[in-house]
């Protein structure tokens, strides 16, 4: 076996991991028993002195009553009161070791409590406990009623339970006092113990004040244990003189003590000092043990003074009167004990009237079998089992107190809900003195708690109800910093920044209570319910009743269900508005911004404001809030935005004492409903609600205000957060701008206000006239000022983030925040660029360029070329393309502004400066497409570039085209340039690529195939005397003619262009045969140009079907919907009056010229020329004023039958 737990450095806490195991048998039946001390402060067992026969242990030795640490407590108190349990033992280990409480440990008590409990069966005695539940773990403290009773005669406290206790239970109370028989054996067990570390066996002189040391330390007996820590009177005439203020409550001292261990590591508030814990809540215990007996886990304290020696290298020492046999309960005693503390050997010291007489040694295993003193550890540990199924079937409600008591000599084990007496007996919660610590405790496990709720969930639930239970059990106006603090931990719970998940967790309406235990309540109704017949008038105030202790004895005589938690505790909502309206309900109600308002009322009634600042009232005027310049709003945003102030030195606007509690849970708070207004305004925003979003913003941005009048220093992750909430103002303020036709609704979203939003503003201007934020947060009627908004929240968030204070923590929201600027900048150069393009569109006469337009170029422009640095910064290169891009449309917009116009208000000749800003449109253009570098970057914007790209070169081209400016260069060089502008806007017109924009550049191309056709149409017939030249003009018509033919026929769409460019191509060929001389050469021409004219046919068919269409849209009876067709009628006519003359022309000549051939015609030639002539004929007698429809069908009849195949 290994050695004892106890070997230890004294006063540290030891490895879990190391484990003393020992199991003891009675009979055939094993049981279980593990124990790990957890802390020890006894130094390693030394051998115990074996005291010489005849040893007189009735004369003291000279270390008598002296501290020694081989003893602790148990030598120099041995006849004192600290010898007994005190009444707030098991809270002090509780503390001690948090991380047990709740849920892996069973029960926390003193070893002399575990042993009561286990002998009741055995035991006459009297049992008082008082019985607290946190989680699944029971707290078991003795609770001497005497002693509290005689202390109720002094103080008048717990009277209701004095009268209680007397009508019901033992109506002649008196207190009981110890027998001389007592102290004696008290005084021979402590000087034996002395003996044994001492060594020497012989009894030396003692101070002569032994005897006085000795009656003092008997009479402490009777002095109260009950700890001075709940004692709301001062004693001492000397502390009743001192300031009131000074005066706190005992009680409040032990909890700003005890709360300190808040984790830091979550962000929770640490608002508490560390003081010295009070009188009865240390954990005094030599040693401190986890002891699993069969199933159950205790937390257990310990004095027992362990000896090395033996064959193992610990035992413990026991003194026994030779005269008198051990019996049971006292057998049951010393096995507990060595079970508890893993002690493998119990040494036994008999005496004769305190001569020793001689030294036994038994094994621990041996104890249930001693002559006398046989008991069943079976039984034992039925009784163990039975006991904790009982307590925790009946003790389910968090923060009560039960008192588990059995009568001196009764057989009947009661158990009672003080708390619920005492509310019964109306008053005041602080006159249970168990009412502070158990709250404490509740807090201290809810904090220990949150540090794992990071990482599980499951959590969360029981986080929640043991802060609920906490601030049940609290009186606000006494203990307002612990409720401020749990209350800011329930925030805690709901996580603002987390998505909801898509399996939907469990709510609190899908079951259980908040402060009980759903599957356990059931079984106590049925007790109750069981027990309601049979029980007397007396007993119906007891929860539960024992009703024979030999009941105890039988296995599994009371079970226990072991869900011990209701798994739905934790309300948790999929909707982010109802998240953060809990945690505004927990930052506000009854705790958080409430009560510490009105502490700091209570501590300070003339609050130190600062004269020149006017006090605001709850509801303020906004006008007048807002009547301060956009400068002073401005100054006011980035000074708010700065990273430091100086530190806080002089009372906060309300008399707060900066560095007290409520200074810090103030911070706390406030910055907790900022972040929870900021979710609720982006979840608004998500949801289009503008007026909303940028109502909660506002909120934020005046808890963010309140916060800094309040913090001397602001700490990165606060300025991370605020840069954060000026962005999403910005985001905001943009949407408004954009959204502008709903600015009613906007309007209305804006100026609703909740009864909880009113009371935190309230709260707010109780430190600050939340003023700065304004400009940024008022809902403007004018798009260009939101605009200007929008882009300053924008640069005060990157100031922030580019500050030296956030320099190793903003880099991804830098980029973010850059990325916003370069987009606000791009709106803001788009507005001022429409404005100025509807300024010249609005203009009734064509005049110079105005002061006012150029202004608006120059603020466009601005904020393009800021926009695109901001890009550049973050290397985001499609974005960048895209200013580039628009910055081209400026320069065109530009262009068009400088229009030349002649005095009829027609239009000029081709200015120098509409050249030179769509040269530079142009060049921005290029500069996009390189940024972008290949179409695989970014398709979408590529495609955009490209074909702005390719409607410049075009624009330039058909200007330079249509007016010429002839003035000034000449006609070779201005067709050169038209030449070269439209094979540029050709090269750019993307004819592959399947996309919307496909057709558009197959007009495009079609169109500069035509326009170049006709302009070297134009120079054919115009060139005189190089041959060469013409000759290749010639060719490059009919190139562009025959391309531009191709392209339109494959539109469908296009008719007319296309019937045009076919026209053009006849009168080209026309012109052709004309310069002619022999008649094969003019036939052949006037072949080839029958053969274009046939080919009008497509067109004609085009048209005839769109005619057609038009009609029977008319004719429907959805006449007010008009004609879907966009056929140009008027188009149609001109053309056709170019047609019929162009088409008989053709069949004219072609007739006269096959009919003077010189040579013999062939079959098929007077075959060709009777169909000519036919077709010929129909044309000249054709109805002129028929119908257009008519018309069309006749032409394409003509075309199609008539001599399609015959040439």
């Amino acid at each position: 076996m290994s050695a004892s737990a106890g070997d230890r450095e004294p006063g540290t806490p030891l490895d879990d991991g190391k484990e003393d195991i020992s199991a003891t048998c009675s009979g055939n039946d094993e049981i279980k028993s593990r124990a790990v001390v957890k802390y020890s402060a006894a130094p390693p067992p030394t051998s115990y002195a074996l005291l010489q026969e005849k040893t007189d242990l009735k004369l003291p030795p000279a270390n008598w009553l002296r501290e020694h640490p081989q003893l602790g407590s148990a030598g120099t108190t041995i006849l004192g009161s600290s010898s007994k349990s005190k009444p707030f033992s098991s809270f002090g280990m509780a503390y001690d070791f948090i991380d047990c409480i709740g849920d892996d440990v069973d029960v926390v008590s003193d070893s002399e409590n575990i042993k009561k409990l286990l002998k009741i069966p055995y035991s006459k005695s009297h049992v008082s406990m008082a019985v607290h539940r946190v989680g699944r773990t029971l707290l078991l403290d003795e609770l001497d009623i005497q002693e509290l009773f005689m202390r109720s005669s002094q103080t008048g406290d717990w009277t209701w339970l004095k009268e209680f206790y007397q009508r019901l239970i033992d109506q002649k109370w008196q207190r009981k006092k110890k027998s001389k028989e007592h102290w004696y054996q008290k005084a021979i067990l402590s000087k034996f113990l002395y003996y044994s570390i001492n060594g020497d066996g012989a009894a030396e002189p003692v101070p002569e004040n032994h005897h006085e040391r000795e009656e003092e330390n008997g009479a402490e007996e009777f002095s109260s244990s009950w700890p001075t820590a709940f004692t709301n009177r001062c004693s001492d005439p000397e502390e009743s003189d001192a300031p009131k203020q000074e005066s706190v409550s005992l009680d409040s001292k032990f909890a700003l003590g005890q709360v300190a261990s808040v984790p830091k590591e979550q962000n929770l508030p640490t608002l508490f000092n560390e003081g010295e814990n009070s009188q009865g809540l240390r954990n005094d215990f030599v040693r401190n043990i986890m002891w699993t007996f069969e199933d159950i886990h205790m937390l257990v304290g310990s004095n027992m003074p362990i000896f090395g020696g033996g064959r193992y290298p610990a035992v413990s020492l026991r003194l026994r009167d030779n005269n008198k046999p051990i019996n049971i309960l006292t057998g049951i005693d010393y096995w507990l004990d060595n079970l508890m503390c893993n002690v493998p050997e119990l040494v036994m010291c008999f005496h004769v009237n305190g001569i020793v007489q001689k030294y036994e040694m038994i094994k621990t295993e041996d104890i249930p079998h001693l002559e006398n003193s046989t008991f069943s550890t079976r039984v034992v540990k039925d009784i163990a089992q039975n006991i904790l199924s009982f307590l925790k079937s009946n003790c389910t409600k968090e923060g009560h107190t039960y008192w588990l008591f059995k009568a001196s000599g009764s057989d009947i084990v009661k158990l009672y809900d003080l708390t619920t007496l005492c509310e019964e007996a109306e008053e005041e919660k602080c006159q249970n003195p168990f009412t502070l610590p158990v709250a404490v405790l509740l807090y201290k496990v809810a904090s220990n708690l949150m540090l794992k709720a990071r990482q599980n969930r499951k959590h969360y639930g029981t986080i929640r109800t043991l802060l609920l239970n906490c601030v049940k059990l609290l009186d606000q106006e006494r203990h307002p910093q612990i409720i401020a603090s749990a209350h800011y931990m329930l925030s805690e719970l709901f996580q603002l920044d987390e998505p909801p998940e898509e399996n939907g967790r469990e709510s609190l309406r899908a079951g259980g209570s908040e402060d009980s235990y759903s599957d356990e309540d059931r079984v106590e109704d049925e007790d109750e319910e069981e027990e309601e017949d049979s029980s007397s008038q007396d007993d119906r105030k007891a929860v539960a009743v024992i009703r024979s202790v030999g009941e105890l004895s039988v296995p599994e005589k009371y079970k226990s269900t072991h869900q011990i938690r209701p798994s739905c505790t934790f309300p948790v909502s999929q909707d982010k508005e109802e998240r953060c309206r809990h945690v505004l309900c927990y930052v506000l109600k009854g705790s958080g911004l409430k009560a510490v308002d009105g502490s700091v009322k209570k501590e300070s009634d003339l609050p130190a404001a600062d004269p020149n600042t006017p006090i605001p009232l709850k509801y303020e005027d906004r006008s007048a809030i807002g009547a301060c310049t956009a400068e002073k709003g401005i100054a006011l945003l980035f000074e708010r935005a700065g990273p430091l102030q100086a530190d806080q030195k002089h009372p906060t606007r309300s008399g707060m004492i900066p560095g007290s509690w409520q200074h810090h849970m103030k911070l706390q708070l406030f910055l907790k409903a900022s972040k929870a207004y900021y979710v609720l305004s982006d979840a608004a925003t998500n949801l289009l609600k503008y007026g909303r979003a940028l109502r909660y913003i506002k909120l934020s941005l005046q808890c963010y205000d309140a916060y800094c009048s309040v913090s001397g220093t602001l700490h990165p992750q606060v300025l991370h957060f605020h840069s954060q909430c000026l962005s999403l103002c910005g985001d905001i303020q943009l949407m408004l701008a954009q959204n502008a036709n709903n600015r009613a609704a906007y309007l209305e979203e804006y100026n609703y206000q909740t009864k909880e939003d009113q009371e935190i503003l309230h709260s707010l201007h109780r430190e600050s006239s939340c003023q700065a934020f304004n400009m940024a947060t008022d809902l403007a009627m004018d798009p260009e000022y939101q605009l200007f908004v929008s882009s300053k929240c924008y640069e005060a968030s990157f100031e922030l983030l580019d500050s030296e204070a956030l320099n190793d923590h903003g880099s991804d929201q830098l980029a973010q925040v850059l990325k916003r600027l370069g987009n606000i900048r791009n709106e803001m150069g788009v507005f001022y660029m429409n404005q100025a393009a509807a300024m010249q569109t609005e203009k009734e006469v064509k005049k110079s360029v105005s002061i006012a337009e150029q202004e608006l170029w120059k603020k466009s422009f601005s904020f393009f070329e800021k926009g695109m640095r901001d890009f550049e910064a973050i290397e985001d290169n499609t974005n960048t393309a895209l200013l580039l891009c628009n910055t081209g449309r400026l320069m065109r917009i530009c262009a068009q502004a400088h229009c030349a116009m002649s005095a009829d208000q027609s239009r000029g000749e081709f200015s120098p400066e509409e050249a030179l800003y769509y040269n530079k449109a142009i060049d921005y253009y290029l500069r996009a497409m390189k940024s972008l570098v290949s179409r695989e970057s970014h398709p979408a914007v590529w495609d955009s570039v490209n074909w702005e790209l390719s409607t410049t070169y075009f624009t330039l081209a058909t200007l330079l085209q249509d007016y010429a400016p002839l003035s000034r260069k000449a006609q070779e060089q201005i067709e050169r340039e038209v030449t070269e502008a439209m094979m540029k806007s050709l090269k750019y017109c993307d004819l592959q690529t399947e996309s919307a924009r496909q057709p558009l550049y197959q007009y495009r191309a079609a169109t500069i195939h035509h326009r170049l056709a006709s302009m070297y149409h134009s120079c054919f017939r115009n060139q005189v005397g190089d041959e060469h030249l013409r000759k290749q003009h010639r060719s490059l018509a009919e190139l562009h003619y025959s391309k531009a033919v191709c392209l339109f026929l494959s539109l469908k769409d296009a008719p007319c262009e296309l019937l045009r460019t076919l026209l053009e191509r006849v009168a080209f060929a026309e012109f052709t045969m004309a310069g002619q001389s022999s008649s094969a050469a003019k036939l052949k021409s006037l072949i080839s140009a029958l053969e274009i004219m046939t080919e009008t046919r497509h067109a004609f068919q085009l048209i005839h079907k769109e005619l057609q269409e038009q009609i029977a849209v008319a004719e429907s009876a959805d006449v007010a919907s008009g004609p879907t067709s966009g056929l140009n009628l008027q188009e149609v006519m001109k053309l056709i009056a170019v047609f019929e003359p162009s088409f008989s022309f053709l069949l004219l000549q072609l007739i006269k010229l096959m009919a003077t051939m010189k040579r013999k015609p062939s079959n098929k030639d007077e075959e060709l020329l009777k169909t000519l002539k036919n077709v010929y004929s129909k044309l000249l007698r054709a109805e002129k004023n028929a119908p257009l429809l008519s018309r069309v069908g006749f032409y394409t009849e003509l075309l199609q039958h008539g001599i399609l195949g015959k040439t």
